[in-house]
């Protein structure tokens, strides 16, 4: 016995956890491996990493690791530019890539491992792929489209698109009558005129037999956003956006600046607004002619196969409750139905799809309830479904012969993401990752895969020839017991089961208090068995179950991953609807099932979470006596319209869904104690937001309130000081109210 306790004794005491120590954010968890690629011959691997102690803002390091795992090395400056990139247009041929680099287009020769400069210029150029083989590269400069060949240099402009405001051409320009008559007089009544006008005639006929092409002046308010040239060479197809009129831009003024003046960042306007309008156009290369694609949706740029003859464009309707695939017949810029995906609530607005070699389109729906995949031929005809169940595809890849689909999905519980190989005509799915958790992974072109893996209480890691090639935590992290916290299903009043992370201290002694985490994005999830994106609040949980606190994380209605239904659970509700009473049921489960003390539960979360928050003192307060809310929403008549008006239409079709969901229209209902933090150069949730509601609680003479400002921080916090004075703030209120 003597010896079994000198042996304790001699046992390095658990670390104590104190608010400074954990957010230090990825200074202590580390930063996961990024834009994981494989070379062309499968033998390396390359990818973006910064160690745990790389300085906050610099620039992940580029490495390479060999196949098997081994000689893991960081490349110099000069080998990380002549690594394979990232991103880019891989040519039919697989020889090379075209890809952008700080505004200029580049060449990447996959057998001699080095990029070329395509070019070098002070105008940006955008949209860069191969045009037919790996020796002719399309990209856009300005409002117009370039051919480039990369065997003699020669560049050609394929379309001649000219600015908004710009003078009429020549040819084109009109003149009176009058003016006609004294031009025609004056050729007639002087010589010298007669023979610069002729001059100017025949030089206008060489020119114009160069070039044949009409010149198209953009209408005002419209700009281009894209441009594409046809496989066949004959067209070009442009995305022209019309700028809502009279729409205001929200300025955001940013305080702390080198220069030490006050500087605007202009962001975005408002739901309701009139917005941009997204146009599609098809442009004659030769004659400069174009045609609009009619169309009463918005409009996607269209996607070719490589053999040339089927390209498909994703439209979405302009109330968000409806999104067609459609073939584009080039010739008659007519398009024809494929596929039209409908909810009564709001369609997903991300429609993954592509082409199969066999004349099918793939693509993913929620067709039955989950998103599952399916194909239809592109002549037309039935559409068949190759995935089932209720569970979700997360991701979609074609191998590299377009033979097989790589899928990660939920099947094996929607707290994972696991990898498995499909036929692309369907049937049985192979799993390729075995460990429960989260994977992303990057297939070589032999099959070979590359896994960035992490679970619940691992941060993410590169696993490469069945070797973990990275290390992402400092060393100290591994001071600390982190827990794998348990899912429990909480028993919702409408029935429904709802996935919870639950954070139960050893020593939990009923009677004792809870809080509540409310998660952000609204579409998302946070109960799972991945390493979690919200990992300040991960290991914030952990110190208030050192102190006694019970903690709950819901995946409550409108969170991602459980089908349909449950994501278009707060149509024209949020933040006070089934999310909240979600939380509510949560705070009775655990008065009722773990003995917590129903006077002592605090709710907290960010954005939407802060939304939540909100609405749960304002609308609660007999449930919540404490809650802080993060960059909360606090009026949806203020949001951004792509989010906004997919769940509660416009403020001016739909008012009662904005004041019901707005919790500025509650305040009065605030019994207990509440928190606000804002960053003030939040460009997302604008800092106005919590400032409004401020007014609004002073006007309605409210004191049981603190509201924090952090001057350099946007919407996701960056400075650890920053996350520091947030969470302190937030332990204290906890620690003053609930224990």
């Amino acid at each position: 016995m003597l010896c079994v306790a000198a042996l304790i004794a001699a046992q390095p005491a658990k670390r104590t956890l104190t608010v400074d120590w954990i957010m230090q954010g990825p200074g202590l968890y580390g930063w996961a491996p990024s834009d994981v690629r494989w070379s062309r011959d499968s033998a390396q691997v390359f990818f973006h990493w910064k160690r745990h102690d790389g300085a906050l803002l610099a620039e992940p390091d580029t490495y390479a690791v060999l196949r098997d795992g081994s000689a893991l090395r960081k490349l110099s400056d000069d080998e990380a530019r002549q690594a394979p990139p990232p991103g880019g247009h891989l040519s039919r041929d697989k020889s090379a890539t075209v890809f952008l680099d700080e505004g200029d287009v580049f060449v990447y020769d996959h057998a001699a491992g080095v990029r070329h400069d395509v070019t070098k210029t002070t105008e940006p150029e955008f949209n860069a792929w191969f045009h037919g083989d790996s020796k002719t590269v399309a990209y856009r400069r300005g409002n117009n489209l370039f051919l480039h060949s990369l065997e003699d240099g020669s560049i050609e402009q394929l379309t001649d698109i000219l600015a908004p405001g710009s003078p009429t051409p020549p040819e084109e320009a009109k003149a009176t009558d009058s003016q006609e008559y004294l031009k025609k007089a004056e050729r007639e009544i002087l010589g010298s005129i007669a023979e610069r006008a002729k001059k100017r005639e025949e030089d206008e006929a060489k020119k114009k037999k160069r070039n044949s092409r009409k010149p198209w002046i953009l209408p005002a308010r419209h700009s281009v956003s894209a441009l594409r040239l046809s496989p066949d060479g004959k067209w070009v197809l442009g995305v022209i956006t019309e700028a809502g009129e009279k729409t205001k831009t929200v300025a955001v003024p940013n305080f702390v600046t080198e220069s030490s003046y006050t500087e605007e960042i202009q962001t975005r306007n408002r739901v309701g607004d009139v917005q941009n309008q997204t146009k599609l156009a098809l442009f004659n290369r030769e004659t400069g002619e174009h045609r609009w694609v009619e169309s009463k949706d918005r409009l996607q740029m269209p996607q070719f196969t490589l053999d040339e003859k089927r390209p498909v464009l994703l439209a979405r309707s302009l109330d968000n409750k409806d999104v067609r695939l459609l073939a584009l017949d080039l010739e008659t810029a007519k398009t024809r139905e494929l596929v039209h995906l409908h909810d009564d609530a709001w369609v997903v607005s991300d429609t993954p799809h592509g082409h199969l070699d066999d004349g099918r389109v793939w693509f993913v729906a929620e067709r039955d309830g989950y998103a599952h995949l399916y194909t239809v031929p592109y002549a037309g005809g039935e559409i068949r479904q190759l995935t089932s169940g209720k569970w979700e595809i997360r991701d979609v890849t074609l191998s590299d012969d377009h033979r097989v689909f790589y899928l990660t999905t939920s099947e094996a519980g929607a707290a994972e993401n696991q990898v498995y190989a499909m036929s692309i005509d369907g049937g049985d799915r192979r799993r390729l990752t075995k460990e429960p958790g989260g994977h992303s992974v990057a297939v070589a072109p032999d099959g070979s895969l590359a896994d960035v893996f992490g679970y619940t209480n691992r941060p993410p890691e590169l696993y490469v020839g069945g070797k973990r090639v990275t290390e992402s935590p400092s060393p100290a992290f591994a001071t600390y017991p982190w827990i794998d916290p348990p899912l429990v299903d909480i028993p919702a009043r409408d029935g429904a089961k709802v996935p919870a992370r639950i954070y139960k201290p050893q020593t939990w002694k009923r009677g004792g208090p809870l809080v509540i985490f409310v998660h952000g994005a609204g579409f998302l999830q946070n109960a799972h068995k991945r390493w979690s994106q919200y990992s300040h609040e991960y290991l914030f949980h952990h110190l208030l179950m050192e102190r006694g606190y019970l903690v709950l994380d819901l995946d409550y209605r409108a969170s991602a991953g459980y089908g349909r239904d449950w994501r278009t659970a707060v149509y024209r509700h949020m933040g006070g609807g089934k999310d909240l009473e979600d939380q509510v049921d949560a705070a009775r489960w655990a008065v009722r099932e773990h003995g917590v003390d129903a006077k002592r539960v605090g709710i907290y979360g960010g954005s939407y979470g802060g939304l939540v928050t909100l609405m749960a003192m304002f609308t609660q307060p007999d449930v919540f006596a404490a809650g802080a809310a993060l960059r909360p929403v606090t009026d949806f008549a203020h949001y951004n319209h792509g989010y906004t008006s997919n769940i509660l239409n416009t403020p001016q079709t739909d008012a009662e869904a904005f004041r019901r969901s707005s919790p500025i229209y509650f305040a009065d209902g605030l019994k207990g104690a509440l928190l606000i933090c804002h960053g003030m150069v939040d460009v997302n949730v604008h800092y106005q937001e919590s400032v409004r509601l401020v007014q609004k609680l002073i006007e309605l003479r409210k004191e049981n309130w603190e509201f924090a400002s952090y001057p350099v921080e946007d919407h996701g916090f960056v400075q650890p000081t920053s996350w520091a004075d947030e969470y302190k703030r937030i332990l204290k209120l906890f620690e003053t109210t609930l224990r």
